[in-house]
């Protein structure tokens, strides 16, 4: 049985994904061989495929793990009790700060995603509907209560959002001029503007 831990107490899963990111973004995933992967994180083969089935599986949980953390949030805003446009905005800017915190794994999922097989794809294509719509359905409760203009089709307007976050990694700096909650709250007031009725 894989040691769940390594000698400095971190745990394996964590050490291979760690690794596997950082070679991914590096390198590129297609580049990237499982044994690259098994040395930077400092394990064996057996422990890799002790819990991931596959580079495909490491792959997956590079994005899975980030959309999780971004649909639980999501609910959460959904879910306060505060006016639509508060819970709107602040959805819309989490959902760029928590991208920019993880700017290496939206990097690597969108330039590797077709690299994922068939049945992984279609998981994570679920798993991101889910998200958009429950953000779209924010955006429909404001239009009906006429606090949004429905004059743009609340698709668009997720898929606009969702445009500039999904390109964050193109162009965003950590040295650059704007903080990951500057460019939050500009990609958020945008959005915020572009519904007013």
């Amino acid at each position: 049985m894989p040691r769940t831990t390594d000698a400095d107490g971190s745990p394996v899963p964590q050490r291979l994904l760690a690794a596997a990111t950082r070679l991914f973004a590096e390198r590129g995933y297609d580049r990237t061989s499982v044994q690259e992967i098994v040395e930077a994180a400092g394990v064996t083969k057996g422990a890799l495929y002790h819990y991931f089935g596959s580079k495909d599986d490491l792959l997956h949980e590079v994005y899975a793990r980030v959309l999780r953390v971004q649909q639980e949030r999501l609910d959460a805003f959904a879910d306060a009790d505060e006016p639509v446009d508060r819970r709107l905005r602040a959805a819309a800017a989490d959902v760029v700060v928590t991208t920019i915190e993880n700017l290496d794994d939206a990097m690597i999922f969108f330039r590797s995603m077709h690299h994922l097989s068939p049945e992984k794809n279609k998981q994570v294509r679920a798993e991101r509907r889910l998200y958009h719509e429950r953000f779209r359905a924010l955006i429909e409760e404001g239009q009906r209560e006429g606090v949004f203009s429905d004059a743009t089709p609340a698709d668009l307007v997720v898929d606009y959002h969702f445009g500039s976050v999904h390109h964050l990694s193109t162009w965003y700096r950590p040295d650059g001029p704007l903080s990951p909650q500057q460019v939050a709250d500009h990609l958020a007031d945008l959005l915020l503007r572009a519904l007013r009725p």
